[in-house]
């Protein structure tokens, strides 16, 4: 189960645009992942900044990368993308308030 800082740190990895696309992309791609010109295709992304971005997310936890060959494969790590998600779930409505039923008052009845 994360904490505070790991959460955040996690956050902070995918607030910007781009990371946030790549890190969809790759979700999208499923297990198999996306090679980085896949990427870079599919986002328009230049490999510099690519490179840049898939360091901050593999950094954090999020996307973990796979040499084959002369290939670099990158899929997300879906299991903190889960407990990313749940961080937020685990408290969700804790503190919503009950809605009172309103009481029904029948028009013609005979306290009017």
């Amino acid at each position: 189960m994360l904490n505070l800082d790991q959460a955040a740190e996690r956050f902070a990895a995918v607030g910007s645009e781009p990371r946030l696309a790549v890190v969809k992309a790759l979700v999208r791609a499923g297990h198999e992942g996306l090679t980085v010109g896949e990427i870079q295709e599919r986002l328009d992304i230049p490999a510099s900044t690519l490179a840049h971005h898939l360091r901050l997310l593999q950094a954090a936890g999020l996307v973990e990368q796979q040499r084959q060959g002369r290939t670099v494969v990158n899929r997300v790590v879906f299991e903190e993308i889960e407990a990313l998600s749940a961080y937020l779930l685990r408290e969700c409505c804790v503190e919503a308030v009950p809605k009172r039923r309103a009481s029904v008052t029948r028009i013609g009845s005979k306290n009017d």
